[in-house]
């Protein structure tokens, strides 16, 4: 697989299955341009991909915010020359909590990136596409989206709508040379679940069928293969990277 000189905008680039699939795609040869409202840790990332021999570049986007999505695409091309790819890593959580007690406020913000973030990156990703011969996207969900689950309505509600609209892109604008695909993560060993003590997380890595956590890499290796064109023949899924939990009755 190869993503040689193609260039990509990858949302949420700053930490994460973020950073590491932005890490991921420059080592195989894409130039990343990385959207984020965490700036310092934003030109981390980039200063290391560089470092590394990569191409990168970052702008501050907050994508609830259709200027902020509109110009990390102008960002991308001001500073590469051109846009192929765009990964819509971008995203949050809220505290557990169920339905009656969820508070509106965490509604609505974790809808205003998780799902309304996603519609804006895509919005700005294809209209540049359409102009300009196609493109890929991926977006990134949850499985968390696909089966129900306690304690994060507003989350799971969120990337439930995410796999919805991009089976609704993929079919708007297949004939445009525009695929759009999703990846549903299960428990990954992020940053956040890092933080968490030994004993959570040995109860985590127990309900998974395979043993333990995933990790960012092996998520961003997916997201990866579905932008590449290896995949050509490939829109309109979602992906499950989540060692057989989605099996679990």
């Amino acid at each position: 697989m190869t993503l040689q000189d193609k260039v990509v905008v990858v949302t949420g680039g700053a930490s994460g299955i973020g950073e590491a699939t932005a890490k991921l795609l420059a080592e195989r040869g894409a130039k990343v341009v990385i959207g984020d409202v965490f700036e310092a840790a934003g030109t981390r990332v980039v200063d290391e991909i560089i470092t590394a021999g990569g191409a990168a570049s970052f702008i501050r986007t907050d994508v609830s915010r259709a200027e902020d999505t509109i110009a990390l695409v102008e960002h991308a091309v001001d500073t590469f020359g051109a846009l192929h790819q765009a990964a819509n890593v971008a995203g949050i959580g809220h505290p557990h909590a169920r339905i009656h007690d969820l508070d509106e406020t965490w509604w609505d913000r974790v809808h205003s990136i998780d799902l309304k973030g996603i519609w804006l990156s895509m919005k700005a990703e294809i209209s540049f596409f359409l102009e300009h011969g196609g493109g890929s996207i991926v977006n990134m969900a949850s499985d968390a989206g696909l089966r129900a689950t306690i304690g994060q309505p507003a989350y799971a509600a969120a990337k439930a709508g995410v796999i919805s609209l991009t089976g609704q892109a993929a079919l708007e604008y297949a004939r445009d040379s525009i695929r759009v695909n999703a990846v549903a993560p299960g428990l990954i060993d992020t940053p956040a679940v890092a933080a968490l003590d030994d004993e959570i997380r040995a109860l985590y890595a127990a309900q998974m069928p395979v043993g333990r956590m995933g990790t960012p890499r092996e998520v961003a290796a997916v997201v990866a293969w579905l932008l590449s064109d290896d995949a050509s023949f490939v829109t309109g899924i979602t992906h499950s990277v989540d060692g057989g939990f989605m099996q679990k009755s």
